[in-house]
């Protein structure tokens, strides 16, 4: 957690705030991948990358 921690202290000093969908996005995208890697909609989930 000290990592978000540190991530979100970077984006409020440095004004970067136009970073943060781009990594909410990465999150999600990577949370759909371990989540769905050993089910039957696998296949279809990596015919999107």
């Amino acid at each position: 957690m000290d990592f978000f921690h540190d991530l979100l202290g970077f984006l409020k000093v440095r004004k970067k705030f136009w970073l943060l969908p781009l990594i909410v996005t990465l999150l999600l995208f990577g949370v759909l991948i371990v989540m769905t890697s050993g089910s039957a909609i696998a296949p279809f989930i990596y015919t999107l990358f």
